[in-house]
């Protein structure tokens, strides 16, 4: 299913877009909130520089946005709407479920936003 080569590889590992070689970052832990966006300047397998440009990760924030968007959403309505609690307790969970979900949240909104500007090049050329 998920394939060296595809994005959702990239994405849920935490891997170089371009070569999967190599995670991007320095510690693969996201729950070691100290060093959960410290990143490696560039891979060791093929060279691409993470930072593009220079605040190219700050672009990542729309994604962060719309993930924890998605995050309140589902948390709602397994809340409300499936488990039937009061709208306080709803609005609580959704608070719960942020906080928890804020390091996975951060590492994928990184890792999306890379995969829409690099693809896989199963041609790379090594270092």
């Amino acid at each position: 299913m998920l394939k060296k080569g595809s994005k959702l590889n990239s994405i849920l590992t935490g891997t170089c877009p371009k070569c999967q070689n190599e995670s991007m970052y320095q510690d693969k832990n996201p729950l070691h909130l100290a060093n959960v966006l410290k990143m490696n300047e560039h891979c060791s397998h093929c060279g691409l520089t993470y930072q593009i440009e220079p605040s190219f990760f700050y672009g990542a924030m729309y994604v962060s946005y719309g993930l924890n968007v998605a995050v309140g959403v589902a948390a709602f309505i397994i809340s409300f709407v499936i488990l039937g609690t009061t709208l306080k307790t709803a609005f609580i969970s959704i608070i719960v479920a942020l906080i928890l979900s804020f390091p996975f949240v951060l590492r994928f909104a990184r890792n999306i936003y890379i995969n829409m500007f690099v693809s896989y090049d199963p041609n790379f050329k090594n270092k």
